[in-house]
């Protein structure tokens, strides 16, 4: 009998790092591990869409490029999840998974342009949709992509897969007494200064009701863990955290 998930359709943002390791951009291990998870969740009903960033190739913000201007650096970002989405879908594909990559432009042969009316059906037909190349725009994180999409595409929630187990009152890698937070109000979110997305993002997830979910990736399975019903991470939503 198959499992009724809590979501019926979500977008995924992972960062670009969830695809590497030990100081590699791709780990097979961990790519092969996130595509076997995301083919058992789809086996199982879930309609999904993948945003992810370029951090393990490139980091836009952090480049200490003199000459080179922000502009540049955000369309070689933006090229960068191009890549990352096209590594990732060759995973998905070798486990049987159809899979397509949608940008705000035509990367020929990688890509083609976003449309939600060529969407929608794709999802609908069971295909993963990897939704690379930002926004198009610079000035906008993968953060901002994911809420937009999720958005277009009229998503359940925006699962964003981190390294950490949730949203903590400070970072719980430097203070053991770091404080994990279950619930959040989008308010309590930008309050606090939590930096669990930027403020466009978190914004666009508010005027839209769009709940997300912060939890750890980094052990593929608990992205169904989290689908089946377990409470994982943080929910960031409308209702009070109370």
């Amino acid at each position: 009998m198959r499992t009724v998930l809590r979501y019926t359709r979500v977008v995924l943002k992972l960062s670009g790092e969830a695809l590497g390791g030990e100081g590699q951009p791709f780990a097979h291990e961990r790519l092969l591990g996130l595509a076997q998870a995301i083919h058992q969740a789809v086996q199982e009903g879930l309609q999904l869409g993948i945003v992810l960033g370029a951090g393990n190739i490139f980091r836009a913000r952090s480049a200490n490029l003199e000459v080179v201007e922000r502009v540049t650096a955000d369309h070689v970002g933006m090229l960068g999840t191009i890549m990352n989405a096209a590594i990732l879908r060759d995973y998905l594909r070798a486990e049987g998974l159809k899979a397509r990559i949608f940008s705000p432009r035509e990367h020929v042969p990688l890509s083609r342009p976003f449309a939600r009316d060529q969407a929608l059906p794709l999802l609908q037909s069971g295909h993963v949709l990897m939704l690379a190349g930002g926004t198009g725009n610079p000035y906008f994180t993968t953060d901002s992509a994911a809420a937009l999409r999720a958005l277009e595409l009229g998503a359940d929630a925006l699962l964003k897969g981190t390294q950490v187990d949730g949203v903590y009152d400070k970072d719980p890698h430097r203070y053991p007494d770091a404080r994990r937070f279950p619930r959040l109000t989008y308010e309590e979110a930008i309050a606090r200064r939590l930096r669990v997305m930027d403020l466009t993002a978190i914004t666009l997830c508010a005027e839209g009701a769009l709940p997300v979910v912060v939890f750890d990736i980094s052990h593929p399975d608990n992205l169904l863990r989290l689908l089946r019903g377990e409470e994982l991470g943080t929910r960031i939503a409308k209702e009070s955290s109370s």
